[in-house]
């Protein structure tokens, strides 16, 4: 249950509320913070390592908007990047995701599902939004991308490389097969 606050649910992140370290804030959450101060929200990159794909992922769509963050995973970080500030400027018009919701056009003309992020997964996927929110859980979405037939990874047709490309991240992490996205777990 999230708490709320005025009709609003209760946002607990550094601006909202100082937890007295102010005085120590890294670089990342400065910039992050000067982020979500002028544009409503910052979308964080981790770029592809030698043994895994990179993502992306928003903070600061919840403080501004009270909607859910997002995250992409196994693109390129660029255009994941893009496709989320696309999808950040459709929430700011009032078109805000939800769990089971899809999209067509958001990467490559290719259809997005939204689905809901298990809380276990924040720590290791998306630790800059803990950072910054101090006391998630917040609400968070994956948003999955189909292959150039239109089917998402969890759909039977779909080759076992395209299945691995991106993490399910609306599973338990015990329920996740062991591979590139679970080393850090």
């Amino acid at each position: 249950m999230v708490p709320m606050t005025e009709g609003r649910p209760t946002c607990h992140c550094v601006l909202d509320h100082d937890y007295g370290d102010r005085d120590r804030m890294d670089n990342f959450l400065l910039r992050t913070i000067v982020h979500i101060t002028q544009y409503g929200w910052s979308v964080v990159l981790v770029q592809p390592e030698e043994h895994r794909p990179g993502w992306a992922y928003t903070i600061g769509l919840w403080h501004s908007l009270r909607a859910p963050e997002l995250a992409m995973f196994g693109g390129d970080v660029y255009e994941m990047e893009e496709s989320l500030n696309s999808l950040g400027r459709q929430t700011t018009e009032g078109d805000v995701p939800s769990d089971g919701d899809r999209r067509s056009g958001v990467v490559r003309d290719r259809e997005v599902a939204f689905r809901t992020v298990d809380t276990r997964w924040y720590e290791v996927m998306m630790p800059g939004a803990v950072s910054f929110y101090r006391r998630p859980p917040l609400p968070f979405l994956q948003v999955v991308w189909s292959n150039e037939s239109g089917l998402f990874p969890w759909q039977p047709g779909t080759d076992l490389p395209f299945r691995h490309s991106q993490p399910w991240l609306w599973l338990d992490p015990r329920q996740h097969s062991r591979g590139v996205w679970t080393r850090d777990l």
